[in-house]
C-alpha cells in the first residue's frame, strides 16, 4: 500500500509566491502614491465613490472566498458528499435581502459604515458596541484565515508556521494602511484572478489525470458522495 505523495515548492513555485506578495503590496503602494494620497475619509474608506461594479463586485467575491473556504469546502464534499451544495441556497437571503434592503439606505445617507447609522439610528453606546462586537469577531476570524494558509505553506514549503502568519498579515496590512479601499479592492481583484486560475488548473489538470470528467462523476457516483436533499 503506497504512502502520501508529499509535494514541495520548487524553485518556480517560490518566484510565483513571491510576485504574488510584491505585487500586492505594489497595488498599495501605488494607490497611496496616486489620486488624492489617502488624505480623506472618502478617499480611504470610501475609495473616492469611484469604483465600477466590476471590481467591487469581484472585491466582494474574494471576501467570502477565503482560505478556509478553498481549502475546507473540497475536503467536505470529498469526506461526506455534495450536499454541502446547499448551503449556498441560504446566500440568496443573505444577500439580496441586504444588497436591496439595507445598502439603498446606506448609500441614500452616503454613511461610511453601518455603525454610523446605529449612532444616527440610537445612539453612541450602540455604535460603539456593535463595533466592539465586530473588531472581536473578525480578530478570531482573522486567525483562523491567517492560519489556514499559513499551514498550507508550512505544509508544502517547510516555512515556520508562526512567520507565514506573519508575512502574510503584514503584507495584508500594508498594502490596506497605505493604499485605502482602492489598494484593497483592486488587490482583491488580482488575487480573485489567480485564485480562480489555480482552481481552475486544478480541476483541470485532476479531472485528466483521472481519465476525464465522465470518470470523476462515475467514481464520485459509485463512492456515495453524489447527493442531494436526502
Amino acid at each position: 500500500m503506497g504512502g502520501v505523495v508529499q509535494m514541495h515548492f520548487t524553485t518556480v513555485d517560490y518566484v510565483i509566491f513571491a510576485l504574488l506578495l510584491v505585487a500586492s503590496t505594489g497595488i498599495g503602494l501605488f494607490h497611496a502614491f496616486s489620486g488624492g494620497h489617502q488624505r480623506t475619509t472618502q478617499e480611504f474608506l470610501m475609495a473616492d465613490r469611484s469604483m465600477s461594479c466590476l471590481p467591487v463586485s469581484l472585491s466582494l467575491l474574494a471576501t467570502f472566498q477565503s482560505a478556509v473556504a478553498i481549502l475546507g469546502a473540497p475536503s467536505e464534499v470529498y469526506t461526506f458528499g455534495t450536499q454541502y451544495w446547499f448551503l449556498g441556497c441560504s446566500y440568496f437571503l443573505g444577500l439580496l435581502i441586504p444588497a436591496h434592503v439595507f445598502i439603498p439606505v446606506f448609500y441614500r445617507l452616503r454613511l461610511s459604515s453601518a455603525y454610523e447609522y446605529l449612532e444616527l439610528r440610537f445612539n453612541k453606546t450602540v455604535r460603539i458596541c456593535g463595533t466592539v462586537t465586530f473588531i472581536f469577531q473578525m480578530v478570531i476570524y482573522m486567525g483562523v484565515v491567517l492560519y489556514a494558509p499559513a499551514l498550507a505553506l508550512n505544509a508544502v514549503t517547510g516555512i515556520d508556521l508562526w512567520g507565514a502568519v506573519l508575512a502574510m498579515g503584514l503584507v495584508c496590512t500594508l498594502y490596506t494602511a497605505l493604499g485605502g479601499l482602492k489598494a484593497v479592492i483592486w488587490t482583491d481583484v488580482f488575487q480573485t484572478v489567480v485564485m480562480f486560475a489555480g482552481q481552475l488548473a486544478v480541476i483541470v489538470v485532476g479531472a485528466n489525470q483521472a481519465g476525464g470528467i465522465a470518470e470523476v462523476w462515475r467514481k464520485a457516483t459509485n463512492g456515495s458522495r453524489i447527493a442531494g436533499l436526502e
